[in-house]
């Protein structure tokens, strides 16, 4: 990685370098500066593409899907907890991936972990396969609801943050169902 790719990374471990010690004198922000550029040098981060490909209206569509998922998970969580207690079901269930790239994964992954009920077990890159937990699984209408909301939050985090080849791919329908 060139040195003006590391600059943002160098200022940014300063910042923090400086905030942990709590006080800000020359010889702390120097001293932040030589650890920031050690660990860059030590520790390089893969190279990515630089820009974040971001659609507004996708983005708050999005959002909107997530506060949704979010109340109706806690509803449904709760409803599970209080009804059945100890005897909640839940189960492991493979939804397929319908993009590879690192910036999806890691989206849909935090936003999986987000909503209460559900997580991501598992990532099988080779297979294209998600392992996500759920709770509230009584039948086979719960695996496809499950799957299916898993399936619409990959599209909704490619339409705003995908790549134009994961975008192209995810709307002719190229990838996953």
């Amino acid at each position: 990685m060139s040195g003006v790719r590391r600059l943002p990374q160098i200022i940014w471990l300063t910042v923090v370098w400086v905030l942990l010690w709590g006080t800000i004198s020359l010889k702390i922000v120097l001293g932040g500066l030589l650890v920031a550029v050690v660990v860059t040098l030590l520790f390089p981060m893969p190279s990515m593409d630089p820009r974040l490909p971001l659609r507004p209206l996708p983005l708050l569509r999005l959002a909107g899907f997530l506060t949704v998922d979010l109340a109706l998970s806690g509803v449904q969580v709760g409803w599970e907890t209080l009804r059945y207690g100890p005897r909640a079901r839940a189960g492991i269930i493979a939804v397929p991936m319908l993009a590879g790239s690192d910036r999806v994964i890691t989206m849909v992954a935090g936003a999986l972990a987000l909503a209460p009920g559900s997580f991501v077990l598992q990532i099988d890159r080779r297979r294209g396969v998600w392992y996500v937990y759920a709770l509230g699984l009584r039948g086979p209408a719960d695996v496809d609801r499950v799957r299916r909301m898993v399936l619409h939050l990959q599209r909704w985090v490619i339409a705003a943050f995908g790549t134009a080849e994961e975008l192209t791919a995810c709307e002719q329908g190229l990838v996953g169902s």
